[in-house]
Formats: structure tokens, sequence, C-alpha cells
């Protein structure tokens, strides 16, 4: 059994959790999520309570969500939201399904983060976007570090050291490119941060999609809404890759 399945399938703290989620969490993820024709179809990979599907039903769209969690799909399909259970690593779609969909804060948690974000890709059609928002567990730069992975001077040179040699690898060896991976903490009451299994980043989940068979339009520091001359000046330059958080949108290709 994985990760995934034996602590997120029946685990009724995570979904009180999210049910708390404040919406400038969200907002910036869901906004990008929107398709560029009225009605189209999004998908809302690891739904959680349904917030993203109802924020994007609400604009009109063809919105639907899968989560693990089933006391999380629950709560979703009481406000009558589209949400179903799923595995957490086949998608229960055809290929090329959706115009829009993305994940939040999901990719840390999964077992297979390569496989995962090649079975994004499957079921976007061609010229869809693809949205993935994670923690940026290699931060060199920054403050208000949730997790041990990110903290001290140590760990942060440790973070700059590792994310060059990632570099490195990929035009050397692209083919052996892996996700770094976490021991999860487990402690009382529930924190999935420090849950997280998967070392996330910003360049890694842009190497991987365009693996999978995407042109990456953004990558960004910047997971939520801030003025917009900060955020011009935080995503300036290559240290994004070094502070905050990892928010990827891309096209697949057609």
């Amino acid at each position: 059994m994985g990760h995934q399945e034996s602590y997120y399938r029946h685990n009724a703290a995570y979904a009180e959790f999210l049910a708390n989620w404040d919406e400038r969490f969200y907002a910036r993820y869901a906004d990008a999520l929107k398709p560029d024709h009225p009605g189209a179809s999004v998908l809302d990979v690891g739904c959680g309570v349904g917030q993203v599907v109802q924020r994007l039903a609400d604009a009109g769209f063809d919105a639907q969500g899968v989560e693990i969690s089933e006391p999380g799909v629950a709560r979703a399909r009481q406000l009558g939201l589209n949400c179903r259970s799923y595995d957490g690593r086949r998608l229960p779609f055809p290929d090329q399904r959706f115009a829009s969909l993305g994940a939040l804060n999901v990719l840390e948690h999964v077992d297979e983060p390569e496989a995962f974000l090649a079975e994004l890709v499957r079921v976007a059609e061609p010229g869809g976007r693809v949205v993935v928002s994670s923690p940026n567990f290699f931060r060199a730069l920054g403050w208000r570090d949730y997790h041990p992975a990110m903290r001290g001077l140590r760990n942060k040179w440790r973070n700059l050291w590792r994310l060059q040699a990632k570099r490195r690898q990929m035009r050397a060896a692209p083919g052996d490119v892996r996700f770094d991976r976490l021991t999860p903490i487990r402690r009382e009451p529930f924190q999935p941060d420090d849950d997280a299994v998967v070392k996330t980043n910003g360049l890694e989940i842009a190497f991987f999609l365009t693996q999978a068979g995407c042109t990456v339009e953004q990558v960004l520091c910047t997971d939520r809404y801030v003025p917009g001359v900060v955020d011009w000046a935080l995503n300036l330059t290559p240290l994004r890759h070094v502070m905050f958080n990892a928010f990827v949108v891309a096209r697949r290709n057609p």
C-alpha cells in the first residue's frame, strides 16, 4: 500500500484541514486553471473538499475534481460538486479529455511524482493548460520555512548545491533525473506539509512537464497573489528557483 493510500484515504483530519483553507491560498492556482473558452472542461487533481472546483464552476466552466481522500470527496459531493475518488495514480479519464487541469500541493505527497506529472499531461488536450503548484523544498533564500528541509543556513547551502547538481544532470544525463525523496514526519495535530515525501521544486516540475510533451510558459516562486511590482521583482531572475514556492504553468504541445 502506497503512502497516499495508507495516510490519506480515510483521514478525516486531512479533510477538516482542507475545509478551513483561506481563499487566498488557492485563488491564483484556480484562476490559472481557467480554460481559454467559456464552458470548457477543467480538472482539479487532489481537489480536497472542492473549493477550487466550486470557484471554477461558479465561473461557468465544466469543473471536475478527483481526490484520494474519501472524507474530502464526501464533503464536496454534499455541496453538489462533480468530484470523485481515485487511486492517486491513474486518472479515470480518457486521453486528451480536459482543456485545463492541475494539482495544488499534491505532487509532494505522491509515491511516483514523475509518473504523476506524465499522467496530468496525458489527459490534457493539445494546447491545454497544465498547472502545478507545490512547495519549493530547495529553498536557499526566504523566511517562514515551515519544513525542516528548508531551515537553517546549512540546509539552504545544501539546497543551493543540490539544485546546481540537478541542472548539470539535466544537461548531461536527462534520463537519470528523478525527484529527491523525503522521509515523512507524522505528528499530532495533523500537519500535511510535514508529511511530504517528495522534494518538489520548480526546476524539476518544469523539466518533467517538458519531458512529457509540454511547453512551459511560467516558472514562478509566488503561488499566491501579491502586488504586481513585487511579483515581477521576485520572479525576474533565476533566483526564483531558490525562493518560496514552485508555481509552474505549461501547455501540452499540439
